[in-house]
């Protein structure tokens, strides 16, 4: 089985850490082919930035399609989730919904923390997307700014500690999400200090990418046609391709009548 991590974010060491954090999630067998954005931000942190990392994840996708049998959009926000789920013949997961799904099959309600509040508008957004808003407890996040997005788990380790403390005894929380690149790997580390279960949402995007390409409800060999096959302009050739590839010709059926099972005797 082969899955793709893309990173939306351009930072390579975000890479680096989610692709730790995935491939201790891996079991054998598995080969985990990582990539990163070629353009955008760092980090995304917001809907404007989102809608351009959407963009680029679907032409990073098209380009890395071969040969792939899931593919995992590694940036909580999910960019470009459904619009890929649109184009690609295997299964898409995002950290967000996977986590989130996850986080509601361990408890009643759950709550999210980041490293930053900027990500706060962002993240209500893909609880909504989701359809979660009336299990979710609520979001938090340090007031300290780390020294940067890759030092944020040294920098803050402490503070993300009393916000996820916080989540379960004020907001009600069962279950905590940390969420987003700078935090990958973060639960694992500080579980056994944590006042709740903590889900990692590169670790949930994994085992639901594992599941859904073991359940093979998508064929990643054969192609997935556009609905509205047109002409584009300027797109990058791989992508071009997707929006122009059309149904194959159904093939030639031949329906016979049903053998007669005669009179059934009692």
């Amino acid at each position: 089985m082969r899955l793709l991590l893309f990173n939306p974010n351009t930072s390579q060491a975000l890479t680096d850490r989610m692709a730790t954090t995935a491939r201790a999630a891996l079991p054998e067998g598995v080969t985990l082919r990582i990539a990163t954005a070629p353009r955008g931000f760092p980090y995304i942190s917001n809907r404007s930035e989102a809608q351009i990392a959407g963009a680029v994840t679907l032409e990073v996708l098209a380009t890395e399609a071969t040969g792939t049998d899931a593919a995992i959009i590694a940036a909580f926000g999910d960019p470009g989730l459904r619009a890929a789920r649109n184009l690609f013949p295997f299964p898409v997961i995002g950290p967000a919904e996977a986590s989130m799904l996850t986080a509601a099959m361990l408890g009643d309600r759950f709550s999210i923390v980041a490293f930053t509040p900027r990500m706060q508008g962002w993240y209500r957004d893909a609880v909504h997307e989701v359809g979660l808003d009336r299990r979710f407890a609520g979001f938090r996040a340090p007031r300290t700014a780390p020294r940067g997005p890759e030092t944020a788990q040294e920098d803050l380790r402490d503070e993300l500690l009393d916000c996820i403390r916080a989540c379960c005894e004020e907001d009600g929380a069962d279950v905590v999400i940390t969420a987003g690149a700078p935090l990958a790997g973060f639960a694992a580390l500080v579980r056994a200090e944590a006042a709740a279960p903590l889900v990692d949402p590169i670790a949930a995007a994994v085992q639901q990418a594992l599941t859904l390409a073991r359940m093979a409800v998508h064929d990643p060999g054969a192609p997935r046609a556009y609905s509205d096959p047109k002409p584009s302009l300027g797109l990058a050739p791989a992508l071009a391709a997707r929006f122009q590839a059309r149904e194959p010709a159904p093939s030639s059926i031949r329906i016979t009548s049903a053998p007669s099972l005669g009179r059934v005797k009692p």
